[in-house]
């Protein structure tokens, strides 16, 4: 059984041993892991782990949508992106706040002011032919959507997603997938999007090193949590757990083309 983490934080400095957290997992079935950026800084951090860890780490370069970074930094990332797209399997993680707007009274104007950059984004994804990571929780999702479609994007992910049922029916509508998290072990409605998300759009990530509760609780988070989230994604389907591995695995590997260049599965 072999699993992909399809978004992972791996710059972190909370993960202060990569090495040993490659061990754990390659040991544990995960066959590799997606790992998405956050600014310049962690774009170039993960190009040096995908050097270091070529058979394990996949490459995602991006700005995300919540962090204050500089045209000019979005500039040299986008640089980046086209300097470096043999060794990418993703532009990630982009896409359009919410989490730093959501208490605002003009929140949806703020939301669609974040639109440009993610415009940029999509445009570069098309140009390259690579797949898009979106970062659009909540209310966010659905112009998100409309910007896909308005540019054309063929290959995206909604990872951790939060969006009403009609949204998330319009995304699988349209081929895009929907990556869910250990939270569907404990969260009500983390088990109803699995519910309703076909098996062909549906992909599997840990988003680490964001902590969990219930049964994850004070554990860091690793990409060896995949075994167990895959246990219940295959209860809540109704379909042995090797099969829901292999369908998902086949799922990220056509999304992230990782049986090209990033990954040799």
């Amino acid at each position: 059984m072999r699993l992909i983490d399809t978004h992972i934080h791996l710059a972190s400095p909370r993960y202060t041993d990569v090495a040993g957290l490659v061990a754990r997992a390659q040991a544990a079935g995960i066959g590799g892991v997606v790992a998405v950026a956050v600014d310049e800084a962690s774009s170039r951090h993960i190009l040096a782990m995908r050097e270091t860890f070529p058979a394990f780490v996949c490459a995602g370069l991006g700005v995300h949508p919540e962090r204050h970074v500089t045209d000019e930094e979005t500039e040299r990332v986008i640089a980046l992106i086209r300097q470096e797209r043999p060794r990418l399997a993703a532009i990630a993680e982009v896409g359009l706040p919410w989490y730093t707007v959501r208490e605002e009274p003009d929140r949806e104007r703020l939301i669609v002011a974040g639109e440009p950059r993610l415009r940029r984004f999509l445009r570069l994804a098309k140009e390259l032919d690579l797949a898009v990571v979106l970062h659009a929780p909540h209310n966010a999702a659905a112009p998100a959507l409309a910007l896909l479609d308005a540019e054309g994007v063929e290959r995206a992910v909604f990872h951790w997603h939060k969006a009403s049922p009609e949204v998330t029916s319009a995304i699988v509508e349209r081929g895009y997938c929907v990556s869910v998290t250990p939270e569907v072990c404990y969260r009500e409605r983390d088990r109803e999007l699995v519910a309703a998300v076909p098996l062909a759009n549906l992909l599997l990530e840990t988003d680490g090193p964001w902590a969990y509760g219930g049964e994850f609780e004070g554990h860091p988070t690793e990409p060896t949590f995949l075994r167990r989230l895959v246990e219940e994604v295959a209860a809540i389907k109704g379909r042995p757990v090797a099969e829901m591995a292999e369908m998902t695995t086949q799922n990220a590997t056509r999304l992230f083309q990782l049986d090209k260049a990033p990954l040799s599965l």
